[in-house]
């Protein structure tokens, strides 16, 4: 084998164009290994983990190129593949056709020109965190509502957008906004859904994405989803975004039903939510992952018996395997969605007894891990596009011999990976197979019309060896009653 590392100062690319570029490289015959990313701490120790040295120095704003080729001297891979990087990271700088030839429109540099030149009522920003509140700032002055889709930034500059936008009677979606529907059309990670008289206030992107599809399951759509990212209901965001959807949706005449879905919010913002919520004309259903609260899919069942709708057996795919008698029995949930670990969580710990006081204390064999949080994402893509992370974990957990029992997620919808299961699938069949014993259940938000096709990623994810469920909350609880030994 032969490594070759470097760092490009200053050298800046999205961390979705670097995942693209690693994952082109590292398929290039006689290439063992690539990895292109922005030279963060988490990065680090991710290329120094694959056994490639980094340069001290190396920062946040550099880029690091790491490529491994085969064979002692290398012959002409490493070549090619270095001037296969160069061409890959110049397309990907390369402007758009036409611009700045004579004659062409010059492209707009601000946020606030490009609105000017356009019919919308909406700017999606996603830019890196720290730079994202003059961007924001601009698209209010502008009069456009503001969905950011970045993450990391500073809770004082999201404070003082949202106040902003409430002074201009507009809505900031966000910080850390990943999915929205604006009469119909979805933003960020959102899945393909029948329109429909159910308004969603999300704290929670992948929480709203499993409410959505749940729903499109049952045969009613969603009007609108309002992502207020997940610090909205905070104490010190106090709600704000959430407030201003609420009433927003309230004043639709096509919105039947109102659902909010979040993270778990702070105790006094609840209460505060909950008496807004009262006062509105249009009724709303809360899902909350909470002690005592309805956890994502119950409040969908809510929803359709408030609509005078049937509730339906939610979608499942059983394996034709069955794990053998073994002595593992430790939970082990590998998550790429934030909501989706906390239900299951709340979940595990009303069933087994825990603590709900002592996050993690009572169960130190069960593990529940987001892979999407920021201290994951930071200079890498969210693990709903590059699933690097999680694979590994998925290999780590199955090596342990105490680990009787894994689940995960998979999300689908526009903007997530084209085809998770190609990657998935294939570690859950290495795992049970050095692994009889262990047993795999998998949450699979999806519906028949995403572009990745829910019956097809849950046909090779039940030939891998898991059992496939539609219900986050289902899965956890097979997964539980797996644990206990007393499986469905």
């Amino acid at each position: 084998m032969r490594d070759w590392v470097e760092v490009r100062r200053g050298a800046y690319h999205d961390s979705v164009t670097l995942m693209r570029v690693s994952r082109s490289l590292s398929e290039r015959p006689g290439v063992a290994g690539a990895m292109v990313a922005m030279g963060t701490e988490l990065n680090r120790e991710i290329v120094e983990g694959m056994g490639f040295e980094v340069p001290a120095g190396a920062g946040p704003d550099d880029l690091v190129v790491a490529i491994r080729v085969a064979g002692a001297a290398g012959g002409g891979e490493l070549d090619a593949a270095r001037e296969a990087l160069d061409g890959l990271l110049r397309d990907a700088s390369r402007p758009p056709a036409g611009a700045g030839l004579l004659g062409a429109a010059v492209p707009a540099r601000t946020t606030g020109s490009a609105a000017a030149r356009a019919d919308a009522t909406v700017a999606l920003l996603s830019v890196p965190g720290p730079h994202v509140f003059p961007e924001a700032m601009d698209a209010l002055d502008a009069g456009l509502n503001v969905m950011i889709f970045s993450d990391n930034v500073p809770l004082g500059q999201e404070i003082a957008l949202k106040e902003a936008a409430a002074r201009r009677g507009l809505i900031v979606m966000g910080p850390d906004c990943g999915t929205a529907v604006i009469g119909g059309a979805g933003l960020g990670f959102a899945n393909a859904v029948r329109p429909g008289p159910v308004g969603i206030v999300a704290a929670s992107g992948t929480g709203a994405q499993q409410l959505m599809c749940l729903l499109d399951a049952a045969g009613v759509g969603v009007g609108h989803v309002l992502g207020v990212g997940g610090r909205d209901l905070s104490p010190e965001v106090s709600g704000r975004s959430a407030l201003s959807a609420l009433a927003a949706l309230d004043a639709d005449p096509g919105t039947e039903l109102i659902v909010l879905v979040s993270k778990p919010p702070a105790p006094q913002v609840a209460d505060l939510i909950r008496e807004a919520a009262r006062r509105l004309d249009t009724p709303v259903v809360f899902a909350l992952p909470m002690p005592g609260e309805d956890d994502i899919t119950q409040a969908a069942e809510k929803a359709l018996r408030a609509l005078g709708r049937p509730v339906p057996r939610w979608p499942r795919w059983a394996a034709e395997r069955r794990p053998e008698p073994g002595s593992g029995q430790a939970l082990r949930g590998l998550f790429a969605g934030g909501t989706l670990r906390d239900e299951a969580e709340m979940i595990a710990r009303g069933a087994l007894g825990w603590d709900l006081e002592a996050r993690g204390a009572e169960a130190p064999g069960h593990r529940f891990t987001d892979f999407g949080d920021d201290a994951y994402t930071r200079g890498r893509a969210h693990p709903m596009i590059d699933p690097t992370l999680r694979l590994e974990a998925v290999r780590e957990a199955a090596s342990d011999p105490g680990v009787g029992v894994l689940l995960l997620d998979v999300v689908l919808g526009y903007g997530a990976e084209p085809d998770p299961a190609a990657s998935l699938a294939p570690a859950i069949a290495e795992a049970v197979k050095d692994r009889p014993d262990l047993a795999v259940a998998v949450s699979l938000c999806g519906t028949p019309a995403d572009p990745q096709g829910r019956d097809r990623q849950a046909a090779a994810l039940c030939g891998a060896g898991a059992d496939v469920f539609a219900s986050n909350a289902e899965a956890t609880r097979h997964a539980l009653a797996t644990v206990e030994g007393t499986p469905e």
